[in-house]
């Protein structure tokens, strides 16, 4: 037998017998069916659905041999939402499809577009999908893809798949205990969608043990290889991929975050992640978001609101107890280097990608060293004191003191003005001026180091920080040291003996209160600062798409 359905676009059902064909009450009723074999279509131009399916009897000997009704078994294609349909699978007798209080019973292994759909359990009413019950395992490349079947706006993503338990019942629809991968990434928790209200409004709980945060799209997590890539060719750092905000206005959200470890190339491991994210009329919330980095915490609240055009964001958040040796992994002289970094960061800007934010922040920067020591080695090369470096070279690296440590921004336009950089220690007191451009990622600091002990051989001069993010240039003053060498050796003309004078430290950088210093920071930070404070303005071309 062939059998069409059809529903227009107006909502008219050709399977109901009345005129209008809209009474659900009018239908043919059908005592008793044997099917051998048939086509079943269904067309829905409304919802850009249109399917041919083939349905036959499992076992035609079924009722005969022990009076238990024959299933069915079925494969279809065609188009589900405008999306290419492939599927088969098998389900209870015929004639219970009919019945909207009985669960009929269903398995189904189906492709809908890019995505994989396995499903298994019972379905109560087909036609109104009243409840449900199944185990079902989704697989694609991306969550993304899955906006068209559910209408819930999920992030860009690596290839996932995830298996739990889908459970319906009147305006609930719930996916609960799932387990899954994206990516690298482990995830598992619950999550409900409620669909009565003004849209559909999700909560639950998502938990992983390990996260990496490239598995979670280009907004979140840098695309693979762009750090190496930036570095290497003069390249922006700073993430360049927009936010998709045009979806965040079809969902509300409320969803418990926690990660145990959450990876991303050559970065700083981040820790024991704990979030509550939201997401009401287009603003999306991280309130509050607590995670640990470097054997401390980073503790806030991060809001992006999607009303307007471009994003206003806002990020505020505090550091506590970070360890200073935890902070540069990657950087060798900083093994020995222990101590206590607080900091605060409070920064708003209009964009919608990460960098365009950044690019147009006003706020605050400031961190502190509270206490600790550093590496003897490291000092000495700041301060390019060769006489101590070959000195610690032959005994090994000892740790000096910190006594007072400050890095202080004000954020205007983009533009990190400092107000205050200073690292003091046993061995030497570093201050610092200039600042650091977000728009163009540009470096422009200067570091006055000034030593507290006499060195035969100390080739001092200020060292200059420019460059980009992602390729900095550290240079000294040159000229300063060519100008004490030719003193050295106009010297040695007259007595050799003399010629180490010009080389002779006399230890300027005596110790002092934090305070003190500070002020003495700000002083020359004031001084140092173009006169006219930068202003607020769009981002460069090279940001703008």
């Amino acid at each position: 037998g062939v059998v069409f359905l059809e529903q227009s676009v107006d909502g008219r059902k050709n399977w109901l017998l009345d005129l209008e064909q809209r009474d659900e009450d009018m239908r043919v009723s059908i005592g008793v069916l044997t099917l051998g074999h048939g086509r079943l279509g269904y067309d829905d131009p409304g919802q850009k659905t249109s399917i041919r399916s083939e349905i036959s009897t499992a076992d035609p000997g079924a009722t005969a041999k022990g009076g238990t009704p024959a299933g069915v078994a079925f494969n279809a294609e065609g188009l589900y939402k405008g999306l290419a349909l492939k599927a088969r699978g098998s389900g209870g007798p015929v004639l219970a499809l009919r019945d909207e209080s009985t669960p009929y019973r269903l398995k189904v292994d189906a492709t809908i577009g890019p995505t994989g759909v396995r499903a298994e359990g019972s379905i109560t009413s087909l036609l109104k999908f009243s409840a449900m019950d199944m185990r079902l395992a989704l697989h694609g490349a991306s969550l993304a893809q899955l906006f068209p079947l559910l209408g819930i706006a999920f992030p860009e993503t690596r290839a996932y798949t995830t298996e739990g338990r889908l459970v319906h019942g009147a305006q609930t629809w719930r996916y609960e205990k799932f387990a899954g991968r994206i990516g690298e990434s482990d995830i598992a928790g619950t999550l409900q969608v409620e669909t009565g209200g003004k849209r559909p409004a999700m909560q639950g709980e998502i938990v992983s043990k390990l996260l990496v945060l490239e598995d979670l799209g280009p907004p979140i997590g840098a695309r693979p290889g762009t750090v190496a890539k930036a570095a290497s060719a003069g390249a922006r750092v700073l993430p360049d991929v927009p936010f998709n905000t045009e979806r965040w206005g079809t969902l509300d959200a409320d969803v418990a975050l926690g990660a145990k470890t959450i990876r991303r190339a050559k970065a700083l491991p981040i820790e024991n992640v704990v979030a509550h994210l939201t997401l009401r009329d287009s603003v999306l919330t991280l309130d509050p978001l607590s995670f640990g980095v470097a054997g401390g915490n980073l503790a806030g609240v991060i809001s992006l609101d999607g009303r307007h055009d471009p994003i206003r964001a806002h990020a505020k958040l505090r550091a506590k107890k970070l360890v200073l040796n935890k902070l540069f992994p990657t950087v060798d002289l900083t093994s020995t280097s222990v101590g206590q970094v607080d900091g605060e960061i409070d920064l708003a800007g209009n964009g919608n990608s990460v960098a365009h934010m950044l690019a147009a922040a006003d706020g605050k920067v400031g961190l502190v060293i509270a206490g600790g020591e550093i590496s003897s080695i490291m000092m000495e090369n700041v301060g390019l004191d060769l006489w101590e470096y070959l000195s610690f070279k032959a005994t090994g690296d000892k740790p000096t003191v910190i006594r007072c440590g400050v890095a202080d921004f004000g954020v205007k336009g983009g533009v990190m003005q400092v107000n205050a950089l200073v690292l003091d220690t046993a061995n030497t007191n570093v201050g610092g001026t200039g600042s650091i451009d977000l728009r163009n990622e540009t470096l422009a600091l200067t570091l006055n180091p000034q030593p507290k002990h006499t060195s035969p051989v100390a080739l001092r001069g200020p060292i200059y920080i420019g460059g980009t993010l992602a390729k900095p240039d550290v240079r000294v003053d040159k000229g300063r040291i060519a100008a004490r060498s030719l003193g050295a050796i106009a010297l040695a003309i007259v007595n050799p003996l003399l010629s180490i004078i010009p080389l002779i430290e006399t230890g300027p950088g005596l110790d002092s209160d934090c305070g003190q210093l500070i002020r003495g920071a700000q002083q020359a930070a004031a001084k140092a600062a173009p006169t006219t404070q930068p202003r607020a303005r769009a981002a460069p071309a090279s940001l703008q798409r």
